[in-house]
């Protein structure tokens, strides 16, 4: 620590100032960079370096909390000269100098108080309001970001897809027609899939004519914490890389980094396509503030790196231009120093977060009363007719009789248990219906079609959504319909589907990106978990990620299978922190529950997962073939995030049960109605958060509550059912029957691991018998 300022002192004392000029005059004939911006630069510069010592500082008298640091890597500040604060930036957790250019240019922002107040987890920090330590400013265009191994990027490539996108169809967005993204990581995160996939899809993307205005600033001191990345490595991975403009600067030399900076942030500009630029930087004071680098690197490079510092560099520069005498540069670093160290001593007392409700606060904002208002404004046309949608099912007879064929198995009518459930929860019964019964593929494709007529925020996206629509034909016509900016393919690459819907979320859209199938999604699930879910809560609900992610997914599929295309794992999904996991059954309530989706995306930011059961997708009988008993009538109803639906109100035995379990646990309770036992089906609809108050209600009906979960029998939904029940001391019977512990294989093989009738109707026997 005590080095750098030594170094730094005894460096610039000895320098012999050259021929005194104007601030304003330029430093390099026919150059725009005058020796006031060299100046402006240098106080970021050094500030920046003056916050890594204060942090460390803190740290060790145990007051702060956070000592990752920017040191070496300060000429990144020459981005913050070269590019616009209208300009959104996605940060490398060392681009502290860029913050602090970037936020000295907005009346009213100290990005001193600002660091120093995350580095002390101060319930004041006003981005993340004590939650972390980030780089993170709304004011200032900068989207705080946590990540350190390149995960911003797949959002970063999103939002440049997105502004242009939002300009087009006139959906507002914060960010300006001509703003560029810029995106910084490190040499070490670039040999990550993440950053590579993401760099791809940008590549690709513009390959095909849709503007990508996205700078992607490679920070490269050489090593990633203790592993050396090779002198020339980025260079050749990304030097000659068609369709991606490459651009190369020496972060020690402030001339060569503001003239390459600014010449690639005026090509992306421009030309609206992706360009690489790489900033040759060093690492000062080792990766971290615990870290010993001299465990691992030799002294000769140690000492290499000094004799590159970026702010010696800068102050040379400065004296030896005649910008300013040494004194004066002393003068201003000890000012800088002055101002650090007195904010430091203030903000290390500011209180810090003190309640579980005060951390939570952001996570997971709900206002129903809102969400159930968007979910029932109309469209300007006031038209809601299903009858544009391709996949609308015809009227028939057999259809028409749905709701008696519910009454013969002893279970409610679809109508009485809308009613019977809308007084249950004070929420209005079922508005005028949309159209014919349908399935439930069909009540997607139409219930998207709507939202797409009504709202021109929503995007609907994904691999083979557009053209073919669908692998199961959920979204067919709707690319027709809408055209290819309203709904269009992506790459094959669930990381690069899931940032176009972050980056868009951030511009102002509504996006429904489709996951394939539900294995698919855990290649990329850091984007929901440290992505998606983690921004609302790491800025003070400052940013947001609305979005509603259709997944296809668990098992069931005759004829049809091997374990990635009948996945039944969500374990991964249901212990991340504020996500809405919706997961429809039927025809009425895939219309209700993506209805709702959407609107809490709109409303509250709420990053919605919409798990579709695949074997149901076409299914249309229940009982027996022809009877259509599974058909139902889509509305423009609102199902509040968190409740359940019944079937029946039979007092001997509630089963609880979700998606595929439903039309199983139906046909079990007909056949115990032959038997005299009569029982209610609970259909959870919500797995995350769980339908906690139902669950409850209809447990203490009967006395006796099976749950009969198709996941796995570890870490499943009906293990969380369970706890639920005896956390709120339920005293009656209970007992769960599942899938069992198993990839799921092909074939008739995979009848052996998953829930199934008879193991439902074998379990409720027992449970009935005790």
């Amino acid at each position: 620590m005590v080095d750098l300022d030594e170094r730094f002192r005894a460096e610039v004392a000895a320098l012999t100032a050259g021929p005194r000029r104007s601030s304003d005059e330029p430093v390099v004939p026919g150059s725009a960079i005058t020796g006031a911006v060299c100046l402006e630069v240098f106080e970021s510069q050094a500030t920046s370096r003056q916050l890594d010592l204060a942090a460390r500082r803190l740290g060790a008298a145990r007051r702060g909390y956070y000592s990752i640091g920017s040191s070496g890597h300060e000429g990144n500040a020459a981005l913050g000269v070269a590019l616009r604060t209208t300009d959104p930036a996605l940060l490398h957790y060392r681009s502290g100098a860029f913050f602090v250019q970037r936020t000295r240019q907005v009346p009213g922002l100290d990005p001193i108080r600002n660091v120093l107040l995350g580095v002390v987890a101060a319930a004041a920090d006003p981005i993340s309001g004590g939650r972390h330590k980030v780089f993170g400013s709304k004011q200032a265009g900068i989207i705080p970001q946590t990540s350190t191994i390149a995960s911003h990027l797949p959002r970063a490539v999103g939002l440049g897809f997105a502004i242009d996108r939002a300009a087009r169809l006139g959906v507002p967005s914060e960010w300006p027609s001509d703003a560029v993204v810029l995106c910084s990581f490190g040499d070490a995160s670039a040999n990550h899939s993440t950053a590579t996939g993401a760099i791809n899809s940008a590549i690709h993307t513009a390959r095909q004519g849709v503007p990508m205005p996205i700078l992607f600033l490679c920070e490269d001191n050489g090593i990633g914490i203790s592993v050396p990345t090779p002198t020339d490595w980025i260079r050749q991975a990304y030097g000659s890389r068609p369709g991606l403009e490459y651009f190369d600067a020496d972060g020690s030399d402030l001339l060569d980094a503001l003239t390459t900076a600014t010449a690639a942030a005026a090509w992306v500009r421009e030309h609206r396509r992706p360009a690489f630029l790489r900033l040759r930087t060093v690492r000062l004071m080792g990766h971290a503030g615990s870290d010993v680098e001299a465990a691992y690197r030799k002294p000769a490079d140690i000492a290499a790196d000094l004799l590159r510092d970026p702010v010696t560099a800068t102050a040379r520069l400065l004296v030896t231009a005649g910008i300013a005498t040494p004194a004066e540069v002393l003068d201003r670093y000890a000012d800088i120093i002055h101002r650090v160290t007195t904010m430091a001593e203030l903000v290390a007392g500011e209180p810090k977060l003190t309640s579980a409700s005060a951390v939570l606060a952001p996570l997971a904002p709900a206002h129903p009363e809102q969400v159930r208002a968007d979910v029932l404004r109309a469209a300007p046309s006031q038209t809601r007719e299903p009858s544009g949608s391709p996949l609308s099912a015809s009227t028939t007879q057999t259809g028409a009789t749905n709701n008696a064929s519910n009454r013969d198995t002893g279970t409610a009518s679809t109508a009485s248990l809308a009613e019977a459930d809308a007084r249950r929860s004070s929420a209005p019964a079922l508005n005028s219906v949309t159209g014919d019964p349908m399935t439930l593929a069909q009540s997607i494709n139409s219930t998207l079609a709507q939202l797409l007529t009504r709202d021109t925020d929503v995007l609907v996206f994904g691999e083979d959504v557009g053209r073919k629509g669908g692998v199961y034909g959920v979204t067919k016509g709707l690319h027709k319909q809408f055209g290819r900016r309203r709904v269009f393919d992506t790459l094959l690459d669930e990381q690069s589907v899931l940032g176009t819907a972050l980056g868009s979320a951030l511009a102002g859209f509504v996006p429904i990106p489709e996951i394939q199938y539900l294995a698919y999604v855990h290649n990329a699930i850091d984007q929901l978990r440290g992505e998606a879910a983690t921004l609302q809560f790491f800025s003070h609900g400052l940013y947001r990620n609305p979005m509603v992610v259709r997944i296809a997914g668990y098992a069931y599929q005759k004829g049809f299978g091997g374990h990635f295309h009948n996945d039944n794992s969500i374990a991964a999904l249901r212990d991340i922190p504020g996500l809405v996991i919706a997961s429809p059954a039927r025809a009425d309530d895939a219309a209700a529950l993506l209805r709702t989706c959407v609107s809490a995306a709109r409303i509250d930011g709420r990053v919605c997962l919409y798990l579709e059961p695949i074997a149901l997708y076409h299914t249309r009988d229940l009982h027996e073939p022809g009877d259509n008993a599974w058909l139902a009538t889509p509305s423009d109803t609102h199902v509040d995030i968190g409740r359940a639906r019944v079937y029946g109100d039979g007092a001997d035995l509630t089963i609880v049960t979700f998606a595929n379990g439903v039309p199983m646990s139906l046909r079990v309770a007909r056949r115990l109605a032959d038997r005299g036992i009569q029982t209610r089906v609970l259909d959870l609809r919500w797995l995350s958060p769980l339908p906690l108050d139902d669950i409850l209600h209809h447990a203490r009906a009967t006395g006796r509550v099976l749950i009969a979960d198709e996941t796995r029998h570890s870490g499943g939904v009906s293990e969380s059912v369970c706890t639920a029940l005896i956390d709120a001391g339920f005293e009656g019977r209970i007992a769960r029957v599942t899938s069992d512990d198993s990839f799921i294989p092909l074939g008739p093989a995979a009848d052996t691991v998953l829930l199934d009738e008879t193991k439902i109707e074998t379990a409720a026997g027992k449970l009935l018998a005790e």
